[in-house]
């Protein structure tokens, strides 16, 4: 099985329409080849929903002819960044392996008993470009996967587009996912993400998008980037109205030394009417969240 002990971090980021050939014509990867790719995934879940209750995505993906199961536990992060842990392994054909499934950690106690009762919920077709990409500095050098999603989310009968970026930690250093998506963002417009595919679809399901309660600077970061999620998928003008409300008290917080609270005020303005980031969003909202995670490392 891959992935014995499994973490997996990654930098998710949403783009606008225009997105995606404005990365794909990014001078940072002119030189480097893409793997283009097609991805057809369904998501497993019991019919009341006890895997995304305890916030787990399990999925069968075919891709080049190979059926990957893959098991994710719930993110731990913002502002687009995001640790969890992962486990993936080829199966035979397109049905469960459930034998496997009962010896990972997140089937043991309560979960242990649905496994027989798990069905297809929800699917994700879309096509993937790839690229791999190395950062070197004087300690270190890390090897980042980017990747490029096209396609649409179908659950419950609703439809709802993925156009979205990742850079996947490899190996080496977080820091280096910060650098090479401030790069990409001088010219992409882009914005952050703290919504998987899975999420994603399941609250598209249930159309039912809870945004959190929010207090320290991190946290109205986090929520407004769930609101500006929740608006794209559900068309609901009153989740575009608590991202811009979240963004403005933000800017207003009393924990915000004087460059985070600039960065918080040069998002106020970058969203358009229809909620897409300019590239001063994605710029201002990653240095900010990359500025908020290095204060709380250091507490």
């Amino acid at each position: 099985m891959k992935n014995p002990n499994p973490i997996e971090v990654e930098l998710k980021l949403a783009l606008a329409p225009e997105g995606p050939a404005a990365l794909a014509q990014h001078p940072f990867l002119r030189s480097t080849p893409a793997l283009e790719q097609t991805l057809a995934n369904r998501y497993f879940d019991t019919p009341e929903g006890d895997l995304a209750n305890a916030r787990i995505a399990l999925r069968l993906r075919q891709v080049d002819g190979q059926v990957l199961q893959t098991v994710k536990t719930a993110g731990q992060g913002g502002g687009g960044l995001s640790q969890r842990e992962e486990w993936e392994w080829p199966v035979a054909g397109p049905q469960l392996d459930l034998a496997s499934l009962a010896k990972l950690p997140p089937f043991q106690a309560e979960l242990s008993g649905v496994l027989n009762l798990l069905a297809p919920q929800l699917s994700t077709d879309f096509t993937r470009r790839s690229w791999q990409l190395t950062d070197s500095t004087k300690d270190q050098q890390s090897h980042i996967e980017l990747v490029l999603d096209e396609g649409e989310i179908i659950s419950g009968g609703y439809r709802t587009p993925i156009r979205e970026m990742e850079l996947e930690l490899k190996s080496g250093a977080p820091e280096a996912l910060w650098k090479v998506a401030l790069i990409l963002a001088e010219q992409v417009p882009l914005r952050p993400s703290d919504s998987s595919k899975a999420a994603r679809g399941n609250a598209l399901s249930e159309q039912h998008w809870p945004l959190p309660e929010a207090h320290s600077p991190a946290q109205w970061l986090h929520r407004a980037t769930l609101a500006l999620d929740a608006y794209h998928d559900s068309h609901q003008a009153s989740f575009l109205t608590a991202a811009q409300q979240a963004l403005t008290t933000l800017a207003d917080h009393p924990a915000l030394d004087a460059t985070a609270r600039a960065y918080a005020e040069a998002l106020i303005s970058a969203l358009n009417a229809h909620g897409q980031p300019s590239t001063a969003y994605g710029k201002a909202a990653l240095a900010l969240a990359h500025r908020l995670a290095y204060q709380t490392a250091l507490r």
